[in-house]
């Protein structure tokens, strides 16, 4: 069997095409990375362990809650199991939850993109909870896994967001920890060694 290759941070992700269910539509269809990137926008992929789970739904949720403002951020969601995508679809149909879910739910059946991601779990057969940042030349630029008894923070991915568009428009700032839109950041040089504190005052 041929090695999968897992990206690292920093590096091009390659082009998936997936089956998945669209929750706005409430119809199937096909989504792939490259197309969503292509039109200039950032993509994050939130993998999840499965359908009909008791994690999973309040973090769908979470997201959901944040997803107009990442679109208006320039940001398309894609959310990925390794349920099929006629899984997502009845899931979606049961779970009140779910209600305000509007980005799509892939299907990673096959299990190479979370192979590919370096979430997929062998002794369980399923995702772990990753959370992954590409930017619209297609570079990995963060990353955030969890083990499965623990939801994630949609806040914090959608500064971490803010915080790489504002470093891809302005090269030479760096953003310090917490850092939110508005708030000072930093220029790296030798003069500044040593005195980050009066930096950011």
């Amino acid at each position: 069997m041929e090695e999968i290759k897992t990206v690292k941070i920093g590096e091009k992700i390659p082009d998936f095409t997936l089956d998945a269910y669209y929750p706005d539509k409430k119809d199937l269809g096909k989504i792939s990375f490259y197309d969503i990137t292509k039109s200039g926008k950032w993509l994050v992929l939130f993998f999840y362990p499965a359908d009909y789970t008791f994690v999973c739904p309040t973090e769908l949720a979470d997201l959901a809650e944040k997803y107009d403002e990442l679109k208006k951020e320039g940001v398309e969601v894609v959310a990925i199991s390794v349920d099929t995508q006629y899984v997502h679809y009845a899931w979606f149909n049961t779970e009140k939850m779910l209600a305000k879910v509007k980005y799509p739910v892939a299907s990673d059946s096959t299990h190479i993109v979370s192979k590919t991601f370096g979430v997929y779990d062998e002794s369980s057969g399923l995702s772990l909870r990753g959370s992954f940042i590409i930017d619209p030349d297609n570079k990995l630029v963060a990353s955030e896994i969890n083990y499965f008894p623990v939801g994630r923070n949609s806040d914090e991915l959608l500064r971490k967001i803010k915080a790489f568009k504002y470093v891809r428009e302005n090269p030479t700032q760096v953003c310090p920890a917490k850092w939110q839109p508005g708030k000072k950041t930093l220029t790296p040089s030798k003069d500044i060694i040593g005195k980050i504190d009066e930096s950011l005052k």
